[in-house]
């Protein structure tokens, strides 16, 4: 595949770079090496090769979900700025 200076210019729009004339030739060339590159990854054979996310086959520690309330209710009430009234951050009235 060959690409012209059209279709580099419209790819430096598509992508939102800019891309002097003076360099689109050697751009498009650029270009056309490093697609020529990925067209020969196709000719691989992948048959029975399992998709991966990670060249590590490593699993995240996982720990049991519990539900709390983290037990420092009083810690984050007495950081309230307008104070607190029964358990609650207090906030001034905003509609009337």
């Amino acid at each position: 595949m060959s690409l012209d200076k059209a279709a580099v210019a419209r790819i430096a729009t598509l992508a939102r770079i800019k891309v002097p004339e003076a360099d689109r030739e050697m751009v498009g060339q650029q270009l056309t090496t490093i697609l020529d590159w990925i067209e020969q990854l196709s000719e691989v054979d992948t048959t029975g090769v399992e998709p991966m996310t990670s060249v590590a086959h490593l699993t995240a520690p996982l720990r049991e979900d519990v539900v709390t309330d983290g037990a420092r209710g009083g810690d984050i009430l007495a950081n309230a700025p307008g104070g607190a009234s029964h358990g609650f951050f207090t906030v001034p009235k905003v509609v009337e």
